[in-house]
């Protein structure tokens, strides 16, 4: 009986060593703009570094931001299909200009017609 108990124990401690020790490795991945629009048909976005960025999120609306540096601008116009590449957009006008945000490397700001925008990259995580 004590060697029955014995070896339980030791099955017991096994596993708690076992999975004590494991690691959870959680991954961001991209979507795309086919999956982006498929969740929502009106959205607002673009392709720029091969990430989909998407504008009217209240929270980040709310957000101070100040323009760093222009990084690119809207080269193409893509409201007919979800095949994107980059600085290419579904709603923007070519020739919108794109900005780095000060401070936040997951927001960049557009300014279009004296407007400003700003999107918010999408992951997944």
């Amino acid at each position: 009986m004590k060697i029955k108990k014995l070896f339980y124990g030791l099955i017991a401690v096994a596993l708690f060593i076992i999975t004590g020790c494991s690691t959870t490795t959680v991954t961001i991945d991209r979507i795309d703009a086919e999956e982006v629009l498929s969740l929502d048909p009106d959205a607002d976005i673009f392709q720029y570094n091969g990430v989909i960025y998407k504008t009217n999120i209240d929270w980040v609306e709310e957000l101070s931001l100040t323009k760093v540096v222009q990084i690119g601008e809207i080269q193409t116009k893509n409201d007919a299909n979800a095949n994107f590449n980059d600085l290419m957009s579904n709603k923007l006008p070519i020739g919108a200009k794109i900005f780095s945000a000060k401070g936040r490397g997951d927001i960049l700001i557009v300014e279009v017609e004296g407007e400003i925008k700003k999107y918010l990259a999408v992951v997944e995580g």
